[in-house]
């Protein structure tokens, strides 16, 4: 009997506030080239036919996903989120896991990532579709770097071993699901998905993003985003 090639699922943790935009809304529903942020995100993610599913963990107390659910077609589903990303990651991989198998692929985006291309979705896909683990987009640094104390610097960091993470990341499902449950269990800090799974004895690999692909944080990033959205190919 054949095994059935793994699936694809993407979560979208989408529960928090982003306090540092100062904005009277969630930084995911500020208007960006049009749409809302996270509309612009669920779009390029939705444009990848072979995502099963995609879903979004948002807040209990959210008051504006429903306008932007009743645009969005079958596909989008909708998980109550938590206090922390792992949280609410977690809260999406248990809604997947009566159709999900251990051994499919499970991606996680950013919902204030809506710059990442389609390109980079497909090269992280492509290839990692045959390990066993999983990885992540992310870029080498170019700039140099210091490590400081007391406002001195104390050191010149090698550079070269150095990557800034981005999303989407991408590993296997029964995978990821277990290491964040442990991470929650230890009370251990993660911060993005990777390091759930390297605290749980695995290294990611790295496969490399687009510097466009940023992530809303400040104000200032808001224009930059819509400059980027406004001149993609």
């Amino acid at each position: 009997m054949t095994t059935p090639d793994p699936r694809f699922w993407a979560v979208v943790p989408a529960a928090g506030v982003g306090s540092r935009m100062a904005a009277s809304c969630p930084k995911q529903y500020l208007q960006l080239a049009g749409k809302k942020v996270i509309e612009q995100t669920l779009s390029t993610l939705l444009s990848e036919e072979r995502l099963e599913t995609v879903v979004v963990a948002i807040s209990a107390d959210d008051g504006y996903w429903k306008s932007v659910e009743k645009k969005l077609p079958s596909r989008v589903q909708t998980a109550e989120g938590g206090k922390e990303r792992a949280d609410s990651v977690l809260s999406g991989l248990r809604l997947l896991s009566e159709q999900a198998d251990d051994d499919d692929w499970v991606l996680v985006h950013d919902a204030a990532r809506p710059c990442v291309s389609r390109n980079e979705i497909c090269r992280l896909i492509d290839q990692l579709q045959d390990d066993s683990v999983g990885g992540i987009l992310a870029l080498p640094l170019h700039d140099t770097l210091k490590q400081a104390g007391n406002g001195l610097i104390e050191k010149t960091i090698d550079r070269q071993k150095i990557w800034r993470a981005l999303t989407p990341q991408l590993f296997r499902f029964g995978l990821l699901k277990k290491a964040l449950e442990s991470a929650l269990e230890t009370g251990a800090a993660v911060t993005d998905e990777a390091s759930a799974i390297e605290l749980f004895g695995y290294n990611p690999k790295l496969v490399e993003g687009e510097p466009e692909n940023i992530k809303i944080t400040r104000p200032a990033d808001l224009s930059l985003a819509a400059f980027y959205l406004e001149n993609k190919a």
